[in-house]
Parts: structure tokens; sequence; C-alpha cells
């Protein structure tokens, strides 16, 4: 029945290359062939670019770099667009039909976003006067689903939106939910935490940067102290479930931040659109491979299937790249500027104690932590009655969140385009927790076998969404399932996990990396980089890669226009509130609402 994409052919597929690296690496770097060289070419603005990674960053810097004229090649070692990619489910096509979507996990794209949906424009698609933005698709509502409980079924209104038509049974069960929500939540519990709320808003930067970053979320709203619903809800719900950091290690800088950003979207305040939004087709088809189609047209030039293994330091500059090509054939790679738009965990290892010298903050790198947040999809032959758009099941152990997506794919017939035409639904599940035992089997997902992770997840999905007399998924109706081939080992000792995500706890600000770097010929791209939305995203990537160009630009003495970098957005009214909050910072003076 499942997809699961583990080994074989099938892993190869969509991990090329990568154990013929990691066999090469481990044999040191003198059983490697010989090198070979390769120079990138020079283009209109007389300078070229190696862009190291082909992920939202590294697409991203090469669109930036190509529109000012330079001559830019991008290395990848396994499939442009990264983890944000889409992928074909192998085996499941059958007729004319294109096989079944995967992923990595469901695109968020919330109206805070501004540098991403900017690039979104610029991206032409037919049909579209605004490129590939035009294919972003905004659900109308959301919920949390309780596990015992009723789900508590939240609208999303927006300007222009239509509201979800609801039955009887679904206003009776809202209201339900609310009411059972109200009365478990004690009021002085509510009180406190919007205080807490009113307290971070109010917070000028430096209380947020030296105080609330080294105060960890839990502790900062006093989940200790509380019921488990306030526990649940606003404590967990928020970290583990969005931000994919524990709640008691969550650096409270970065869980405020972005609730603040949401806040703020809802009120329509400093929006690009709607608090959430999604594609309204497999990523690859409704935006990478449209992006990557542009940009050859610009004349950036891809190597797919090419692994850097070591950036070469001399004379205080980078000198080569050392990259092994599809056939493990080692090549130095040169060119006059390089952006490294890799995952930390992947980047950090090509950088030599030389090379970290003389740029302690690549050092530093080595002190951000990473964690497991990978997606599962369940492919349904009917659609489920589910809450038009994104559910959080935040009593599940594995802390799961997921959307159905085939029904927000505008003017896609699911059956007639894809698999085997049987399957009529995409059901895109994020497994954010894999270190807590499941219910199905007592085991962590890291512990159970492919097959099992499956089928845990199917169980805690079903004791979220089919409690209290309602059944949204019923086992007849699964056709397969597909699980991230990034993931792999799992059951085993030794569980790995190519595709991994910065998390954020105490103190991870201020090791995050700029992206212009002490050496003057590298810059840093990636959601792990220091930007104004201080969280692992897209948006964060997009950002980041636009700090690096005008870096790049400035550096190389260019006159082309920089890159416009736009921060979330800052309520002038609030602002006030913050400059009062600085100066009794300054005088060592708590914040005047805080409460303790």
């Amino acid at each position: 029945m499942g997809y699961s994409g583990a080994a074989g052919s099938t892993r190869r597929t969509f991990v090329a290359g990568a154990a013929t690296a990691g066999g090469m690496a481990a044999l040191g770097a003198g059983a490697l062939p010989a090198a070979a060289g390769e120079r990138v070419r020079v283009g209109p603005a007389g300078q070229s670019v190696a862009v190291l990674g082909g992920g939202v960053a590294g697409l991203t810097a090469a669109h930036e770099l190509a529109e000012r004229g330079f001559a830019v090649t991008v290395y990848e070692r396994r499939a442009l667009g990264g983890k944000a990619r889409s992928m074909d489910v192998p085996n499941s096509a059958k007729g004319n039909r294109r096989p079944l979507p995967g992923e990595h996990g469901f695109r968020f794209i919330p109206g805070i976003y501004h540098n991403l949906p900017d690039t979104m424009r610029r991206i032409p698609f037919p049909g579209n006067a605004n490129g590939v933005w035009d294919n972003l698709a905004a659900p109308r509502e959301m919920s949390f689903a309780r596990t015992g409980r009723e789900d508590i079924r939240m609208p999303i209104p927006w300007p222009g939106s239509e509201p979800e038509k609801l039955t009887l049974d679904d206003i009776a069960r809202a209201l339900t939910a609310l009411l059972d929500t109200a009365f478990n939540l004690p009021a002085h519990e509510v009180a406190y935490f919007v205080n807490r709320a009113l307290v971070f808003l109010t917070s000028c930067d430096e209380r947020r940067d030296d105080t609330w970053e080294s105060t960890p979320w839990w502790e900062f709203v006093r989940a200790a102290r509380m019921s488990e619903d306030y526990q649940r809800i606003l404590a967990i719900g928020v970290t583990r479930n969005i931000v994919a950091t524990k709640a008691e290690e969550a650096s409270t800088r970065t869980v405020g931040t972005l609730g603040e950003a949401f806040v703020f979207n809802a009120l329509g305040q400093g929006a690009d659109g709607p608090p959430d939004r999604l594609l309204d087709a497999p990523t690859n088809e409704a935006w990478i491979d449209p992006w990557v189609t542009h940009l050859e047209s610009l004349g950036v030039e891809f190597r797919i299937g090419w692994t850097v293994r070591q950036l070469g330091f001399a004379a205080g500059r980078i000198t080569k790249a050392v990259i092994e090509d599809p056939d493990g054939v080692r090549r130095d790679v040169t060119a006059d500027h390089y952006v490294q738009a890799m995952p930390v965990e992947h980047a950090r290892r090509t950088w030599g104690a030389e090379l970290k010298r003389a740029d302690p903050q690549l050092a530093r790198c080595d002190k951000l932590e990473t964690d497991w947040m990978t997606g599962i999809q369940f492919y349904l032959t009917e659609r489920p009655p589910l809450v038009k758009g994104h559910f959080n099941c935040i009593d599940s152990p594995w802390s799961l969140t997921g959307i159905a997506q085939a029904g927000h794919w505008r003017g896609r017939d699911f059956p007639a385009e894809y698999g085997d035409g049987v399957a009529v639904e995409c059901l895109s599940v994020d497994i954010s927790e894999w270190d807590k035992p499941g219910i199905l089997y007592g085991k962590t997902a890291k512990q159970c076998t492919r097959e099992e992770v499956a089928k845990e997840v199917w169980a805690q999905l079903k004791a979220a969404l089919n409690d209290t007399g309602k059944v949204v998924l019923s086992d007849g109706k699964l056709h397969s399932w597909f699980l991230d081939p990034g993931v792999d080992g799992i059951g085993t000792p030794n569980p790995t996990n190519e595709d991994e995500l910065l998390i954020h706890p105490v103190g991870t600000l201020h090791n995050r990396p700029s992206a212009a770097t002490k050496i003057p010929n590298l810059y840093l791209a990636g959601d792990y980089v220091a930007v104004p939305i201080d969280l692992a995203t897209m948006e964060g990537a997009n950002t980041s890669a636009r700090q690096a160009v005008n870096a790049l630009l400035e550096r190389a003495g260019s006159d082309a226009e920089p890159c416009k970098v736009t921060s979330l957005f800052r309520a002038p009214a609030i602002e006030l509130l913050k400059r009062h909050d600085r100066t009794r910072y300054r005088l060592g003076l708590r914040n005047a609402l805080d409460l303790g």
C-alpha cells in the first residue's frame, strides 16, 4: 500500500550520489579521483559567481545576480528546490497520468512574508499577471484538532474571501469546542497570557535580543504553573507545531516575534496577503519548474548531482570549491565569488579550521542546532470531511500538522491527472516530534520502520480527527502513503535525515552568521543566516540570499541597484511604547507591563 521511497533505486533517484560521496569522504581526500578543473564563465558584469546549493536561497541568489548581469552557475547535489520541492512518487503513475505528488512537507506561505512573494511575482507563469504569485490560494479556515474533544475550528476572514459554508452540525461542534476550551482555560490564566503577550509586544529590541532571547518560552509564559489546556494550546502548540522547537527550550524572542507578526497579519497590518496561503498545485508545477525555466532564460547554468566537499582557502580568500560530479570525479571549481546556499548542517562540513579562524562566526555555526521535521503524504480514495485548511493535532505525541491539498488545487482533476485514477486526495502531514513514543507501538518515530511510521501517524490522525462521534478518516479509503526519502535508517540504531530543520533554543540568535563573511569573496545564504524574520523559513532563505547579493554587489563595485529587503511589520503606535521600554531597559528596570 505504501510508496515508502526507502531503498534501492528509489532512494538513489532522490539522493543522487549521496552514498558515493559519503564513501569517498571515508577514504580521505587522497583516495578521491584526480581533480579536474571548471572555471565559471564570466558574464556581462565581468565577474563570475558559483552558487553552491539549489534550494530557495540558491535559486533566489541566482535570480538576483542574473538580473544584474553576473554569470551564475548553480551546483546542487540532489534536486533544485531543496526542501521546498515536490517530487514524483515512484511507480505510482498509470495510463497517461503523472506520478502522485510527494514532498518533504506541505508549503505554507503566510501574509507575513514579503521578500519571497516579491520574487514569486517576478517569475513568469502562463496566464498569470503576477507570475507564480497568482498560484497562491488562501484557505478559509484552520483548526486545532483535539483528541477526545471537539476540534477548535476557526475561520480566516480576509477581504474578498468567501466564508466556509457550515452545516448545523458544524456550527454546533464549533460552539461546543469554543465553550469547552473557554471553561477549561481558567480566566486568570487567559489574563496572564494576554499580559505576557503585551509585555513582549512593548519590549524594546535590546530587551528582546538579550533578556527574551535567553528566556525559554515555557518559562516566559509560566507554563509549568498552568493547566494542561494552557500548556497544550499556548505553550506547546505554538512552539512545537509551528516553530519546530520544544517549548521548554524555544527562545521567547523567536516565538514572540512570529506570534506578533501573525497577529498583525490577521489584523491586516503590513501584510502581503492572508495569514494562510498555499500553492494551488504541486510545488514544482506551480513554482519551482517555472522558476528554473526563467533562470535559464537569464543565462543561469545548473549542475545537478554535484556535491560540495570543501572550500579551498588561501591568502585570505576562497580559492576554489572542491565539488564531486555525479560520476564521483572531484573538480576544482573556481569563480570570482562564491555564494554558499547550503543548509547549515551540510555547509559547516566544508569549512576547514583555517577558514573558521579567519571568520569566527563560521565557527559559531557549530553551535546551531537542527532537528527533524519531516512530511508524509496519505493518498485517499475519497475526500475526507476535513476543515478547509490546515489542522493542528495539538494533542498528538508526534506533533502532527496537516492539510488536504487537492481541494485547494484550482482547476485540477486529481484522479484524472495523477496516479492510477483511484486516489482523489493528497493528505500532507508534517511530523514535528520524532523522539517521543507513539500510541500504536510505544516507540519513537526514529525507532519505527517506515511502515510503522505510516501506521502510527495514521493512528494518531484518527485519534485526533475521528473522535466525538464523527468519522473523518477510515482505513478503507486509504490508497497509499509516501514518506520523505530524505529520512533513512529509521528503525535501526543510526537513523539519518538529509533535510533537518534549524531550531531555535535560547541563544540561537547570537550564533547565526551574517550573509557577508569576513572572507571577501564568500557569502552565506540559507535559513540559518541572520535575517529579520529570525526563523528557519523559505522567507528567511530568500531574505538571506538578497542580503548576500547586496554584499556581493558592494564588494564587486557594481552600480546595479541593490535587492530590496523588507522587514517584518512594525506598528508605529507600538514603537512609541518600545522606545519608552528602551529607557527602562537601560536603567535596569523591567517592562512597565511586566507583572512577573
